[in-house]
């Protein structure tokens, strides 16, 4: 596949934040992808329990200056960066004050979910699409990790399905383990909605759980992955109906099942098309 361009968006990865197998999936999988040949570029949150110093955080200026607008409100988005010496990979950080400038990463110190997740989560997966336009760098696919990136499908079908950036960009989205219980703010699936998209094209994550913003994520994706064991049946269900392709759960070492995953995602086209 020569130097395709992979493009990882996921809200938590090791050393720099460590909440779930996720962590440990974005850690692993982009170094072994970049070892067989992709250009690898990965973006994620910049929580405020991330230690900007000894994770050697900066700034980079050209990047920054942008504001994503959510209700009418715009949002400066600030972007920083770091590096995994042993593995020569640059993770982009998107940074605001209000949104991620806190002590704990989606809940309270009494365990209560923020009010406001579904602004952070849309602020995220619009400021993600930004920076990579802004970098100038069209990936080949673009691989979601988690709930906090379920949007990203979801624009890149509609809002950006022209732009030159991500015209012939293929979507894969990771779902896992049940992420969180309860659902997001009633007026979540109107304030998602960007520039030639309407009120159907966010109604399948209207109600705002956990298991709706995977249904969603599926919905608007070329491919899905299954990254973990234990996936509720709701959400199993809607990815058979889905008819999308599909990998399936397997423990690996080498990440050579996603490999040939992303070969197969990449090459559908020429397959219809033949």
């Amino acid at each position: 596949m020569g130097k395709s361009k992979l493009l990882f968006i996921t809200h938590e990865m090791s050393p720099f934040l460590d909440l779930t197998k996720i962590s440990e999936i974005t850690r692993q999988l982009p170094q072994a992808m970049q070892d067989k040949g992709f250009e690898i570029r990965i973006l994620m949150p910049r929580f405020g329990n991330i230690n900007e110093r000894r994770n050697r955080l900066h700034e980079v200026i050209r990047l920054s200056g942008m504001n994503i607008i959510i209700n009418d409100n715009d949002n400066p988005l600030i972007i920083k960066v770091a590096s995994i010496p042993s593995a020569r990979m640059q993770v982009y950080f998107l940074d605001n004050d209000e949104y991620f400038q806190r002590k704990h990463v989606f809940a309270d110190k009494d365990g209560k979910f923020y009010a406001d997740n579904d602004e952070r989560m849309i602020f995220f997966c619009k400021g993600a699409i930004e920076t990579v336009k802004k970098l100038g760098w069209s990936p080949d696919i673009v691989h979601c990790h988690g709930w906090m990136s379920s949007l990203v499908p979801v624009y890149l079908k509609t809002t950006y399905k022209d732009d030159p950036t991500f015209k012939h960009s293929k979507v894969i989205y990771s779902i896992y383990d049940k992420e969180f219980s309860g659902a997001l703010n009633a007026d979540f699936a109107h304030k998602a909605i960007m520039a030639d998209m309407n009120e159907e094209h966010t109604e399948v994550f209207k109600p705002g759980t956990n298991a709706a913003l995977d249904a969603g994520a599926v919905k608007y994706s070329d491919g899905v992955v299954l990254g973990s064991a234990d996936i509720d049946a709701e959400t199993l269900n809607n990815v058979k109906n889905s008819h999308k392709s599909v990998l399936e759960f397997e423990e690996t070492a080498d990440f050579e099942n996603y490999y040939n995953f992303y070969d197969e995602i990449t090459n559908e086209e020429l397959v219809h098309v033949a």
